[in-house]
Parts: C-alpha cells; structure tokens; sequence
C-alpha cells in the first residue's frame, strides 16, 4: 500500500512496534541529558550566584554554547566521541545547560537580602541559608529553567538519528528522504506530544507549594532516571556484523525492504546520516553501511561495493529535471543544460566526489576544473535576460552538478543564476520544484520512479530491468502528471549500494550481497 492509500493511523498503527522503541529512545535520551545538564548546572547556578564575579563569563560560555547549531555541534561531538548515544547525550546536555545555570543564579540572587539577613541572624550557617531559605523560595524560577530544559532536549533530541542515536528524527528524516508524509508526522505529532505532555506536567510541578513539592523533588531523580532507562536497557544483537542505513535506505523497496524481502538479509541495523556511515565504517564502528555507487568516500576510506547478484538496486542515471514552464519561459535553457549530458561516466563522477569529499575542494572549484578540461567552460555574459533557480540535494555531487548548471547556464545564455543547494531529501527539492521555487535540480531515475512516482510492482518490474526503460517511463510519467521533463541523462550511474572495508570483504571471502547473507546464518 503507498503513501496515497494508506492514511496515517494505518502507517502508525502498521509501524506501532518500532514507533514504541523510537519513543522510548527519545524519551531516554532526553532525560539522560537532562539528569547530567541538572547535576552539572544547579550548582553551577549556586557557585555564580554566591561568586558573581564569574557570573558574566559562565553564563557567556553557556550563551555561546546554545547558539551553536545542533547539527554542527554534533558533528564536533563525532571525531571525540564515536557515532551513538554518548555525542547525542553530550550536544543535548549543552543546550540544557544554559536555561538551569541561568534560572538557577537569577531565583536565587532574586531572593530578598532581608529575608536571608534575617535566616543569618537566628544562626543558620550558609548551607543552612541555602537549604532552607534560598532553595525553596528560588525553586519556582528553577523549575522553569528546567521546564525550558526538556522541551529544548524533546525538539533537538530528533537529530540524534543522524549519528546512529535513534529517536524520533528516523521516521521524520526517513519521511523527508523518501516524501512520505505519513511517516513525517509519526515522527513529528509523538514528539510534539512529548513536549507538550512534558511541559504541562513541569508546569503544575512548578505551582506546588514548596512543603508539597519536597515529595516531588525527593522522587524527581529517581523519575528522571527511570525515564533514562528507556534507552540503555540491553538491546538483543545475534548478528555477526552490524549495518549502517540511511533513514531513507530503511524504508525502500530498493534498500532494507528489499534486503530482506529478496536476499532473506538479517543483519543488526542502526540507522544513521551518510554524512557520517562512511568515517564509522573505516572506524570499524559498523560493518556494512549503504552507500551511494560513485561516491568519493569509497576510495577515501577503502570501502569496496558488495555485488547485487540479485539487482534489487533499479539503474539511477542523473538528469536534470525541470519545469516545463521554465523551459518555455527561458528559451536557451534546454540547450545549455544539455552540454552536460554524456559527459560523466561513473568513474569520472567517483573522481569528483573524491575531490569535495576527501580532498575538501570546493564544489565551484572542481565544476570550474572538469568543464575547463572537457571544453564546456564559457566566461559568464551579462545574465539580465532573467534569473533561473537552482536547486540541489544535501550531499556533495549534487553541489557539483548544480555548479556545472550554473557554469553552463551564465556561460551559453543571457540568463542570471541563483543556486538554492542543500535543500535536503528528496521530499524538499520536488516540493519546492512543483511550487515554482526553483527551476530545476538534478535528479536520479531510480528515486524518480520508487520515490516520487510510486508504480505498482508489475511496473517496477518491468522498466527497472533496463536503464533506458527506467528514464522513458519516468520522463513520460512525470510530463503527464507533474509537468516536469527530463533532460538528457549526464551518463553516470549512482545506484545504492552495499559497502565494506576492503580488507574486511576479502577476510570474510564476501563478494556478493548473497555471501554477506549466508555468512550472517551460519552458525
């Protein structure tokens, strides 16, 4: 059943096993970083507010701290920490950090100088002081720093996906990736859910008088790390080797489900971003991860592709796509995007990638080296004939491509060009393409047909078995129902993949995606 059939209860109900196990992930995410970020920031809170010379630079540290991107932040936590739950816990713990320390120092200088003068004067000591006097009327403005703690932790807490930590963000991201909104928002309304139910709670917790409130806070650890123990409770492994998905490799026909419908594969999977799988794969951190066929990473990182014996991967060759009304409103256009076409071959592509994603070229450099060297390159004319908009997906080819359009566009017509790159999956850049935002991106034939276009399986079957059949049914499909045309095809074939160390591969003797099964089934 697809997207268009199925409503989303039957989605959530189809998926209520693994919807569970994601929101108890979240859920112990959360409050695990959240037990740390309370022990490390209250007395934080408490050393600024009785030295408050250094009040300034704590609070301008966690300040700084908080506004530093969560998916940068991660990717900070990586090189330190691994892929998992210890770099998610780490980055979540910071965000917290900065509501507790702040709401902590200012209840407690808040509170009246006569009133702990007066505490002083009947002979309480200074632990005294703070136990009896300046907690408890300070503990209101804690609690709501603690309140704002949690829905942060709820809401960044969805990126832990992209590092292998699990959580809510795989429905959400996978939905992205594979323009599914049924699973974006099984993803998306339990986690709002969570905010939301979190947030009340706290927020009636915080109206309790404070004699009442003393059970609560005496129970308040004990809670919070119950609620942690939804994640580290002991996750059963039998499998010899573990997997690295993508959250949108888990939920094609042409990844996990194919995988296992076809091969019979049963291997340990956790599911992870593709800016990362790569460098956990060389960390021998995971075994076997999905890659992109003409990714530079392979030769990076001395990965080998493991043979499809049985062709569950359809043929993916790029092409630009674009609105038919863009190329009727810029005359030219076809032309110029078309130099390209047959100009890459899987080889040179891998090449590329190479360059941007291990050499840490820029995408304009190496668009700018290859059309020099293949003669396509043309300095840019006036471009005030109008602007065409370029759009492309979150990962480095797609910034080369884009640059070569852009290159090929200023040079061969009067057109002007603005590049809208890194839009993200697949969902995004055909959203924004069908509602007039750009112009054009490049596109896969494989995620044009399973993807976006969705035929029944007889269909499947019958194109993907031939790469010009796959790019005709596409081409046609996509005219009739979206008013998009394909250009002609680049020439290279980046198809998913299943990836190992090579060293690992010749180890195991494994050559084919059928040995990697029988070698996980043996006893």
């Amino acid at each position: 059943m697809n997207e268009q059939q199925q409503t989303l209860w039957q989605f959530m109900a189809e998926q209520q096993d693994k919807l569970l196990t994601q929101t108890l992930q979240h859920v112990g995410l959360t409050f695990i970083s959240l037990l740390i970020a309370i022990a490390i920031g209250l007395p934080l809170g408490i050393f600024i507010a009785r030295k408050r010379s250094f009040s300034g630079s704590v609070l301008a540290i966690a300040g700084v701290l908080q506004t530093i991107p969560s998916i940068a932040l991660l990717g900070f936590m990586i090189p330190l920490l691994g892929i998992g739950a210890k770099p998610a816990i780490v980055a979540l713990l910071i965000y917290a950090l900065l509501p507790i320390i702040r709401n902590t120092f200012t209840g407690i200088t808040g509170v009246d100088n006569h009133v702990t003068e007066a505490a002083k004067a009947l002979g309480m000591s200074k632990w005294h002081v703070l136990l009896h006097v300046e907690l408890p009327l300070a503990m209101p403005v804690i609690l709501a720093g603690i309140r704002t703690a949690t829905v942060i932790n709820v809401g960044v807490a969805t990126l832990a996906s992209y590092i292998a930590a699990g959580g809510l963000g795989e429905f959400i991201f996978g939905g992205i990736s594979l323009n599914n909104s049924n699973m974006i928002l099984a993803g998306a309304i339990p986690a709002a859910l969570l905010a939301i139910i979190l947030d009340a709670l706290l927020a009636v917790i915080q109206k309790i008088s404070f004699k009442k409130l003393r059970v609560v806070l005496y129970a308040f650890p004990i809670i919070i790390i119950v609620l942690g123990c939804f994640y580290i409770i002991p996750k059963t492994n039998t499998s010899k080797l573990t997997a690295g998905f993508t959250p949108e490799f888990m939920g094609r026909q042409d990844g996990d489900l194919g995988l296992r419908s076809v091969y019979g594969l049963k291997i340990h999977t956790t599911v992870i971003s593709d800016a990362v799988m790569y460098k956990a794969a060389y960390a021998k951190e995971l075994d076997v991860i999905s890659g992109y066929s003409t990714d530079g990473r392979l030769k990076a990182f001395d990965l080998k592709i493991v043979e499809d014996d049985k062709k569950i991967f359809p043929p993916y060759y790029a092409a630009p796509i674009v609105r038919q009304s863009s190329l009727k409103k810029f005359p030219g256009l076809e032309y110029a995007l078309n130099l390209l076409a047959g100009k890459i071959n899987d080889s040179v592509m891998t090449d590329l990638n190479y360059k941007t994603d291990y050499l840490h070229q820029t995408p304009e450099k190496v668009a700018k080296d290859f059309l020099l060297k293949t003669g396509l390159y043309k300095a840019s004319r006036n471009g005030n004939a109008g602007v065409v908009k370029i759009g492309s997906k979150i990962f480095g080819e797609q910034y080369i491509l884009a640059e070569m359009y852009s290159i090929l566009i200023k040079g061969n017509t009067d057109y002007g060009v603005e590049t809208k790159t890194g839009l993200g999956g697949t969902k995004i850049c055909f959203d924004a393409l069908t509602n007039n935002q750009i112009d054009l991106y490049p596109e896969y034939t494989g995620t044009g047909l399973l993807v976006l276009l969705q035929p029944n399986k007889d269909i499947i079957n019958q194109v993907t078995q031939d790469k010009d059949k796959t790019y005709t049914y596409v081409n046609n499909q996509f005219q009739l129902q979206f008013g998009i045309k394909w250009l002609k095809p680049i020439g290279f074939n980046n198809s998913y993949a299943l990836m190992m160390r090579r060293k690992q591969m010749h180890e195991l003797n494994i050559v084919t995606i059928t040995d990697l099964k029988n070698y996980i089934d043996k006893d």
